[in-house]
This record gives C-alpha cells, structure tokens and sequence, in this order.
C-alpha cells in the first residue's frame, strides 16, 4: 500500500485510522511532494521514510491512498492504476467521472466494484450529509434539500488550524489578525466559503454538494441548494438541513430511521435541549444527528442539524472504509479448490 499526501492532516489521519482498524498491510510506502519528502514518520513501531512521488514509486503497490490535491491526483493517480494499483482519491479530480464511482460505503458499497483502477472519496460535506439523507430517501422520495454548512479550519488542512490557534491567540491579546493560509482571519470571526465563485453566483464547493449527492445517491433531478460557510471551529463540519419529501414524513418516523442508520449517531434529547455539537464527533467516526423537527411552512418537510469530522468519516475513514470494502470482496473470491481466500 502506499499513503500519497502522507505528510498532510488527512494522510495523518489514514495511517492513524490504518494502525487503529489493523487494515492488513504487507508493506506501506509514504509518499510526498518534493518538497515534504526526507521527512520520517513513526508507523505501528517502525520509523519510516516520506519518499517524493516519482516515476517508479507505485510498482509494485496494489493500492494508493490518495490524499495530496487535485492536480497531484490527475497525474500522479492514472500512472498508479498504469502500474497495477486501485487509487482511491480524496481530490475532487476524478468525482464528476461518469468512468469513476463516488462511494460513501454506507450508502452505495456496490459502486465500489464498478471501478476500473481509479474510486473517488467525496466532498467532506456531501459524506455527512448522504449518510443522514440516504435512510430517509428510503423510505420517502425526497424532493428537494436545502443545506446552510459551518465548516471547520479542518476543511482548509492543518495550516489553517494552526493559523485558527495563532490568530485567536493575537486577537486575544488585543492585536489584529492578519491571515496568510485563508483569505480572511477565521478568529472570532466567519465567512462565506472561499472556493471559486461560479457564473450562478454558487462558489465550488456548493456545487459540489449539488452534483456529488445526485451521483451518489443515484438522483439525477434531485433539487439541492448549499450555502457554505467557514466558521472558527477547529476540527468538524456541521450543517443545517431542510428536506422536503414528496409525501409527509413524521419527525418520530424520521427519528427511529436515524437512531439505527449505519455511521450516524442520534443525539436528539429535547428535555435537556443537547443536540449535535463539533465537540461531541471530533476524533470520533459517526455523524451526529439531531433536532430532527416539522417545517412549519411546509407538511411534507423536516428540518435537522449534523455534525461530522470532516478529516475522519470526512475524509480518511471514508476512503479506508472503501479499501476495505474491496479488500472484504478479495477475501471472499473462491480458489481453485473451491474454498475462500
């Protein structure tokens, strides 16, 4: 297996995630730019060396974690797949392929095995938000969804959160923020997400929560608005969800779908009116879902409220998840002899 972006928060987090699921690995190469590599990072005992992405790094390898942007991944990851590995890529490189599958394992496992050397992790916010939609889908054709997200320094990699410690500590001390990662001081402060502004007035990254949920969840004329917003919360995205279905669904119904869904944890407790904060999922893999409550302008809407780390299920679980997807499907192939593997 080889990590490429090793050197990054989420290529961190892979090799964390890799030691904690004791993913099986006979031998792990890391790999880096240029000019991260030479680098040693600490692996389940062994200190091993960031090597730079080059010709020749990948034979030998039969599967790349991909984690180090987008135009690394265009030329780095067809190479890989040439050599013989399965790449799966956390860019948004390859998404919108019709030839790659986008896979959220909880919602569309079978995708997975459709690929032809190259599978697409998704978008951090569209992760968390199909794991919650995907439940309700099935049991109501949803209509149409609108989403406002809090997005966390996280979502900009680890600079911006040690730009997010730094500048709070500055504005703390009376002084005035000036940001060098993010184009505005996240420090006490927020912002609209600051992707490409497309011609339609939505930036990247809210259309990439239009066109990666329809290929995921299979709905090609699923109605979706996003507003993004990056907010002063280190680590873990949230977001606010409206969806109208095309016929009611009761909150209670909603609630009890929730509270059993793959990945997702129910924190609904209106008593003690405690619902989903960043700080109960940071380091932790489900999403949180809660104050699950009736549109009061629309009967066949609910409202919710989510959160996820983004660099975990956001990011890194999702895409071993996958790896482990296909390794369970390698595990399962019939020998010669008849038996397993």
């Amino acid at each position: 297996m080889a990590v490429l972006g090793a050197t990054g928060a989420v290529g961190q987090e892979l090799l964390q995630l890799l030691e904690e699921r004791a993913f099986p690995v006979a031998e792990l190469r890391l790999l880096a730019s240029p000019r991260s590599a030479g680098q040693t990072i600490s692996w389940q005992g062994e200190s091993l060396r960031v090597d730079p992405v080059a010709e020749g790094c990948f034979a030998g390898v039969d599967l790349v974690l991909a984690s180090a942007g987008g135009s690394v991944s265009r030329t780095w990851g067809p190479r890989a797949v040439d050599s013989g590995a399965v790449v799966i890529d956390n860019s948004s490189a390859f998404r919108m392929d019709p030839e790659v599958p986008l896979v959220v394992p909880e919602v569309n496992p079978d995708d997975a095995f459709r690929h032809r050397g190259l599978i697409a992790n998704p978008n951090c916010t569209t992760i968390l938000l199909t794991l919650v939609l995907a439940p309700l889908a099935a049991r109501r054709a949803i209509r149409r969804v609108i989403i406002s997200t809090y997005q966390s320094a996280s979502g900009a990699g680890a600079r911006a959160m040690e730009e997010l410690r730094r500048l709070s500590q500055v504005v703390l001390e009376g002084g005035t923020p000036s940001s060098e990662v993010l184009p505005h001081s996240l420090a006490f402060n927020l912002f609209l997400h600051n992707s490409p502004l497309q011609t339609n007035g939505y930036c990247e990254e809210e259309l990439k929560m239009l066109h990666e949920t329809r290929k995921i969840m299979g709905l090609p004329e699923l109605r979706l608005s996003a507003t993004c917003v990056r907010v002063p919360v280190l680590r873990a995205h949230s977001e606010a969800v409206n969806i109208e279905f095309e016929q009611p669904l009761d909150p209670a119904e909603a609630r009890a779908l929730l509270a059993v869904a793959p990945g997702v944890e129910l924190i609904d407790d209106w008593t003690a009116q405690r619902f989903p904060m960043p700080t109960d999922v940071t380091g932790r893999d489900p999403v949180a879902v809660g104050r699950i409550r009736q549109d009061l302008s629309e009967p066949n809407a609910l409202e919710l409220w989510l959160c996820g780390d983004q660099i975990r299920k956001g990011a890194a679980l999702n895409a071993i998840q996958i790896a482990e997807l296909l390794q369970g499907r390698m595990r399962s192939r019939p020998t010669a002899s008849g038996g397993a593997t």
